[in-house]
Formats: structure tokens, sequence, C-alpha cells
């Protein structure tokens, strides 16, 4: 012990460190409990987050003349969705790209604050979406003509710089769709303008300094997929948006769900699940660039002999009775004020709701709150990059009936749950001109 005497400070001083240095551990790491087990993943014995996922929204011009101007931008929390989707602007058949509402989108994009200021504020991008099912027949012109695909890309890098835009989404429907003048060429030229819209965007970007996004809404049929070049798309897009919605309505054969998260018992087998093994499996597209569509809203199906029942043979009626203002195809917070007139059930097999009128005259397929919980979870399961929403007016109640307040928003709040998304992000701060080089003396 004696010749320990020397020393005694440093062995006291040492021991006093390592007690100081294990408290302040002991305050600044919390316990591991079964949640967060749950949530991590643990890499050589360091904690890995999962990576944030996407929450597309679109957001319809229109929707400002709906519900007294109620869900306008001003009174919208962005932070829940990661991206905007400004929509729609329109093509023509020389390749411009024209406003579809100049009033709205005077109001929306040219008066301060813009809806691309808010959302900026909030951490969150704004696209601007190009076509639409009304605005998709002179794509093909388009598409064919290499002059015409080249000035639809300038027009694409104009709206850039003109909005403030973060990126291009083409909502093409569909290519080689004969209704909106589709040819069998569509399927080559589709790739020729996503690759001119991409050198475009790119090289505006370059000089700015600023990566912008291209993304493209697909439909989810095989006749539809069938019509794409996915080997080569896959590179040029930095998304692939699945409308994994409007599987039925009043066209299909039965009384069948709009979006199901796995294939119903009976009819087509078109699913969120099906889409997404048929792009993995079949055409190889990554699933961290695949985004899933989320409906606000419902697909009615009229039945005049009262004789509503799932799977019953499709009249090819919408319910206008109950929902004249939506033509049959009701938003989220209209199914959820008349849900008094209806029973409702539960499809094990899709995984989805469903509701039938109390008179039998009418039966509604949609989405509530615990179906988008279990696609929510799909997603995360899946490891996809996230989710498309059409749209998200459909979710904005009111604080009461006729107020033009805005309440709760009950189904993006559990997409934002499920996803763990960080909801308070920087400032986005979009560079729109290059910057001047100095020239050397």
């Amino acid at each position: 012990m004696k010749y320990l005497k020397p020393y005694l400070p440093f062995i006291i001083l040492a021991l006093l460190l390592f007690i100081t240095i294990s408290k302040s551990l002991a305050q600044v790491v919390p316990p591991v409990n079964e949640k967060q087990l749950d949530d991590t993943i643990s890499l050589s014995g360091i904690e890995v987050r999962p990576a944030s996922r996407q929450i597309i929204g679109y957001y319809p011009n229109w929707r400002l003349y709906n519900r007294q101007g109620m869900v306008k931008p001003i009174n919208m929390d962005f932070s829940k969705y990661t991206i905007i989707n400004y929509s729609f602007f329109k093509p023509n058949e020389k390749g411009e790209i024209l406003s579809s509402d100049v009033i709205t989108d005077r109001v929306l994009l040219e008066q301060s604050p813009t809806i691309v200021d808010i959302a900026h504020a909030s951490g969150t991008k704004v696209m601007v979406s190009v076509g639409g099912w009304t605005f998709s027949s002179d794509f093909p012109a388009i598409a064919a003509d290499p002059t015409k695909r080249a000035f639809f890309a300038q027009e694409c890098v104009r709206l850039l710089k003109e909005y403030k835009f973060d990126g291009i989404d083409i909502d093409w429907e569909h290519p080689g769709y004969d209704g909106h003048n589709g040819t069998r060429a569509d399927k080559e030229t589709f790739t020729l303008l996503m690759q001119s819209i991409r050198d475009s965007i790119d090289a505006y970007g370059k000089e700015i300094h600023y990566p912008f996004l291209l993304t493209a809404a697909f439909g989810t049929y095989d006749d539809i997929f069938n019509m794409i070049e996915w080997e080569k798309v896959k590179h040029t897009l930095d998304y692939f948006n699945m409308m994994t919605y409007d599987f039925n309505g009043p066209w299909s054969s039965d009384a069948n769900h709009n979006s199901p998260l796995y294939p119903p018992a009976s009819g087509l087998p078109n699913s969120l699940d099906w889409v997404t093994k048929r792009l993995t499996e079949k055409y190889g597209i990554a699933k961290n660039k695949m985004n899933m569509g989320i409906a606000f809203y419902g697909r009615s199906f009229l039945f005049p002999e009262k004789n509503a029942a799932i799977y019953a043979p499709n009249t090819k009626l919408s319910d206008t009775i109950t929902w004249p203002e939506f033509e049959g195809t009701p938003q989220y917070y209209s199914i959820i004020a008349d849900m008094k007139k209806f029973d409702q059930y539960w499809d094990s097999a899709a995984q989805v709701p469903y509701l039938i009128k109390k008179d039998k005259s009418s039966f509604v397929s949609y989405d509530d709150e615990r179906s988008i919980k279990l696609k929510a979870e799909y997603v995360v399961k899946q490891e996809l990059a996230g989710v498309i929403i059409w749209e998200i007016t459909g979710d904005y109640m009111e604080s009461s009936s006729g107020s033009g307040i805005v309440g709760k928003t009950p189904l993006i709040d559990i997409i934002c749950e499920e996803f763990a998304i960080n909801r308070k992000r920087h400032r986005i701060k979009r560079p729109s001109v290059a910057k001047i080089k100095k020239s050397k003396k």
C-alpha cells in the first residue's frame, strides 16, 4: 500500500471522473424499451433511425373555390407533407404548358405569400403536376415530335423559374390510351419525353446549384404497365407515383373496392400489394423509388332496386342522390358527414371498409383511419419510398358543420405518425437565378 501513496491523488481523480461521465451518459441516453427496439435497427452497436418517407399530397387548384375557401394555403399545415404536387397545369398541342385556371393560379402562385412560399417555410417542397385525366390528350403529339418535346421540356424549366417549383410531375393518363389520342408509339415516346425533361431541368439545376425532382404518375393495370419502358425510365425518374386507387367504379362489372390493400375475394386482383409485387418482381423497380397511392375519397355505386351488396352486379350508376356535388365520388369529410345514413362493414380480405345505405340503395368503397393505418404500416414494412395522396383537401374537417374553419385532419395525421415524419424541418431556400461568376482581371 505504501507504494501506492504517491499515486493516490491520481487514482481518486480518475475514479471521480469515471463516476461523473457515467452519470452524464445515464442522463443523455434514454433506456431502451420495447417500442424503441421496434423502431430502430442496430448496426455494429450503432443506433440507426429509419429514413424519412415521402408524403406527397396533390393539391388541386380548383379546391380553392370549395367550402368558402377553407382549404387555402394559409390554413394548411404543410409540415404534414414532404412534397405538395400543385395540380394541374395543362399542355396544348404545341407543347406549351398553360394554366388550367387563371384565377386560382394567380391567387395561389402570384399573390404573396404564395403556396410555394408557405410550404417552403415548413420545409416542404412544391412540384407542379402537368396533365391529369382531363388534360392528357395532347401528350401523344408532343412526345412524338422532337421539336415539341424540346419545347415542352423548356416550358417545364420556365415553370420552375417563374413559380419557384422544386420539380416536375408528369400525369400523362395514359400512354397508349386511345380515349386520349394514344397510340402504340407512346411506349417509346414517353421515354423520350421524360429524358428530354430530365436533361433540361438538370441543366437549369446545375446553373443555380439546386437538384430538381422529376416524377410521373402511373395507372395500375397491366394494359398500362405494358406501355411503359420500365428498364429505361427507372433511371430517369426520381419517383414512380403509383395511382393505387380507382381500381373500381361505375365502369366496373361489380360493386367492388376503390383502393384495396390486398386483392378482394372476388373481382380484379389489383390492389396496393399486387402493384408493389408487379413493379418489383416483373419490372425491377427499386422499392425506394415507389410511392403508393392513398385515396382521401370514395367511390359510390347506386342500386335503384335497393339490392346493394358487395360484389353485386354493377348498375354503372354512381350515388349522385347522396352526393350530387361530387357526382357520386365523395371526399372523406363528406362521407363522414353522411355516415348515419349507412351501415359500416369491414372486408377482411381486402383490408378496407365499405358502406351500404340503410335502404340498400347505395354501396360505397372508401378508406378510413383503420385502413389508412394498415397501408402506412405496409409501406414501412416493405421499405417503400412513401405515398401519394389524392387529394389532401378531402381530409380537412370543419371544426363545426358549415363553419368554414379547419378542424381535424385525421387521415394525414395517422400517416405522419406511422412514418415518424420530422415536422420541424428547415425552411427551403430555393435559389432562383444562377450565381454570376466574377471575371478574372
